[in-house]
């Protein structure tokens, strides 16, 4: 059975929505970062779908490249919580927004 590229450029659709909402509505940082981890995920499908369509390796090469700068992000990322949180000892973004002095 195969399946139709539409079908997964539907889903990829679909979690980079649930992405933006996340990063749009939460207010916890970790959960901001597993959405856009979320995004970047359906971005990835996105481009080994078309990757397929067209009969090309480029979008597979591509995502992972974005594999690898999606690590480096959360590395940084995770990074700047922990600091946040001994700090403030929260992981709120308006308490991120407090260090602005």
């Amino acid at each position: 059975m195969i399946v139709p590229a539409g079908n997964y450029l539907v889903l990829a659709a679909a979690l980079f929505i649930v992405g933006l909402v996340g990063v749009l509505i939460r207010r916890n940082l970790i959960v901001m970062f597993m959405c856009i981890e979320l995004m970047l995920n359906s971005v990835n499908l996105t481009f080994v779908t078309f990757s397929r369509i067209n009969g090309s390796l480029d979008g597979q090469i591509l995502s992972f490249f974005v594999i690898a700068v999606a690590a480096a992000e959360v590395t940084v990322g995770l990074a700047l919580i922990v600091n946040l949180f001994r700090l403030k000892a929260s992981i709120d973004a308006d308490e991120a927004r407090s260090l602005r002095q």
